[in-house]
């Protein structure tokens, strides 16, 4: 397929000078060269194909970047990172240097708001269209928001603000709600498309605004007002929106852009809140991606758009997810009081099965992570066993109820934390770096760190007997290859153990190193160790800390090298050096972990190595620090 117009385009400054007639073939050619650039590289597909007329739409109606564009989630975004002058790099896309799979403030000028997690937008583009009130600048805001985002609370809470008048001022904001939930049918026909144009237009507005003042204080008013809630009621999804504040349009075709345009143009000038609908359908013109959104969703590498996703003809090894999902599976056979619980993750956190086998203990609450925090413990209130399987970034949105909630409460829910440390092409904003260290310093939680897809399935056994609330965190990806017991066996709580002791006798002038691994960097810890000849503990708890093995290795060692795949700052390692102080213990601690700054994506190998957690990185930095 040939690009000769899309070429053409640089910049929207490009879009915009092209006749309107142009605007379909070019939507068509950027589809196609999306498609053969993720095909190379990698990364979200369905989504960003089903976005093509929406994003040619807005950079054709807008005067971008000087209005402002915030995507949301931003893994639909391939298509404006293309027509945003960086169409050349997008075979660098989510590696190393490259660029990011989101938007990003630091990579242009046209990403005005980093959106890698969801529902963030309206509050984002109602705060810039009050700056732009308050400064007394003309610009337009417009948040894209995705259906499965406007599940969470957040949305909500920003709408509620964002359609009422704050201190005389209220932005002009235009939330463009982006349907592509396949399970809905909405109206979109010759209809729909007319009420739009009608409801967006000036006549409409104004005769809407005459009616409101010549009727206002009169009994009439209310009448009014009920009868054209009602009488769009008919015709359209939704009338919360209006409660809200926003004159809600829509909905409309997101792949036509003769209804997109002329729409956008009309809202362009609209005062206050506005609030368009459109529905497109995910993986929109790639007819396997059209069938199979999800599988569609994430290419995890290179493809043959001809032929599709192929599975790989030898057996990977089996990932930590899959360890969860059949742990869930046999857990739940065993025990009827466990209930799986997910903010809108099921295929990533490992749910499918569980899913047919146990529906009515399957509960996917949406992109709502502090709703299900707080739902976990109210089952756990009930006699419930809760088991929230949840990424380690997402945990964050519910720390406050994590506290609060179950916490405080000592309600014995667990939290299974899938994507633990770096997350690769994902890259900062998706990566788990900082759970061990704000999940330590609550009280009554438990902080588990199986080392290996068999210590996975036991520690997450061990989690679901113990009576209070505790999490166990494991990587994105597959282990060291460790065959897993079927058999679930209870790890002894709070307990580590010793997998190398060194050779070198205490007392010979040699600094005498005990390695504690947290987690998977057990096994190069291991592999260090051999060069090093030094004693490696596979420390299994990060809280309850083993005390009795610190307290027995600091009388034979000299010094000690804490290994983590997550944050230095506030992280095991700083629960090793709380312990030795409290014991009055005064010995060389080297912390190794993840930097205190926000690690780029790229392969998790070579960050790892970047970030000195790899054998080599481990055996440098001990030497650098204590000699030979």
């Amino acid at each position: 397929m040939t690009y000769s117009l899309l070429e053409t385009i640089n910049s929207p400054a490009d879009l915009r000078r092209l006749p309107r007639t142009e605007l379909a073939k070019l939507a068509g050619e950027l589809r196609g060269f999306m498609l053969d650039s993720v095909a190379k590289t990698g990364g979200h597909l369905s989504s960003n194909l089903g976005t093509v007329e929406l994003t040619v739409a807005l950079h054709y109606v807008f005067n971008t970047p000087h209005d402002r564009l915030i995507w949301d989630v931003g893994h639909q975004t391939y298509p404006h990172k293309i027509l945003t002058g960086r169409r050349d790099r997008m075979l660098s896309l989510r590696q190393l240097g490259g660029i990011g799979g989101f938007p990003r403030r630091d990579e242009s000028e046209y990403d005005a708001f980093g959106t890698a997690h969801s529902s963030t937008s309206i509050s984002a583009a109602h705060g810039m269209a009050m700056a732009a009130k308050i400064k007394g600048e003309q610009r337009n805001v417009v948040a894209i928001i995705g259906d499965g985002a406007m599940t969470a609370g957040m949305a909500f809470e920003a709408l509620n603000n964002a359609g009422v008048a704050h201190g005389g001022l209220m932005g002009d904001l235009l939330v463009v709600l982006n349907d592509n939930d396949m399970s809905i049918s909405p109206p979109v026909g010759a209809l729909n498309k007319y009420l739009a144009r009608l409801m967006s237009g000036k006549f409409y507005a104004a005769a809407r605004e005459s009616a409101k003042s010549v009727l206002k204080n009169t009994p009439l008013y209310e009448l009014a007002r009920r009868f054209e809630e009602h009488t769009k009621g008919m015709v359209v999804p939704c009338t919360i929106f209006e409660e809200f504040g926003f004159n809600y349009v829509g909905p409309i075709d997101g792949h036509d852009l003769e209804s997109l345009i002329p729409t956008l143009e009309n809202l362009r000038g609209r005062k206050g809140p506005q609030f368009l609908h459109v529905v497109t359908k995910k993986g929109q013109g790639y007819d396997q991606a059209e069938a199979d959104p999800v599988k569609y969703h994430a290419a995890a590498g290179k493809f043959d758009p001809e032929v599709g996703f192929v599975k790989p003809v030898a057996t990977p090894k089996i990932t930590f997810t899959q360890i969860f999902g059949e742990w869930l599976c046999d857990m739940a056979e065993l025990d009827k009081r466990l209930v799986g619980i997910t903010p809108a993750m099921r295929e990533g956190s490992g749910m499918v099965e569980f899913h047919k086998r146990f529906p009515t203990r399957y509960h996917d609450v949406g992109i709502a992570e502090q709703h299900a925090v707080t739902f976990a413990a109210g089952l756990a209130c009930e006699g419930l066993k809760p088991v929230v399987a949840i990424y380690s970034t997402f945990l964050q949105r519910g720390y406050d109820q994590m506290i609060h909630d179950v916490a405080i409460q000592n309600l014995p829910v667990v939290f299974a934390l899938d994507r633990a440390g770096l997350v690769g092409a994902d890259g900062a904003t998706h990566a788990g770096n900082y759970d061990i260290a704000f999940t330590r310093c609550i009280p009554n939680m438990a902080v588990l760190t199986p080392a290996d897809e068999n210590e996975c399935r036991q520690a997450l056994y061990t989690a679901f007997q113990h009576n209070g609330p505790v999490t166990v965190r494991y990587p994105r990806g597959a282990g060291a290859g460790v065959a897993v017991q079927k058999e679930m066996t209870a790890q002894a709580w709070g307990k580590g153990e010793i997998r190398r002791l060194s050779t070198q006798p205490a007392g010979q002038g040699a600094t005498r190193i005990a390695i504690l691994a947290f987690g998977t960097l057990l096994y190069p810890a291991l592999q260090a160790a051999e060069k090093l000849d030094a004693t490696v503990a596979n420390m299994r708890f990060v809280k309850p800390l083993d005390e009795q093995l610190v307290a027995e290795l600091a009388r034979t060692h000299d010094a000690f090298v804490t290994i983590e795949d997550g944050c230095v700052m506030g992280g095991a390692g700083s629960a090793l050096l709380e312990c030795l102080q409290a014991a009055g213990l005064n010995l060389p601690v080297l912390q190794l972990g993840l930097p205190d700054e926000f690690v780029e994506h790229g392969d998790p190998v070579k960050l790892m190595s970047l970030c000195g957690l790899d054998a080599p990185g481990i055996e440098q930095a001990i030497l650098k620090r204590f000699g030979a």
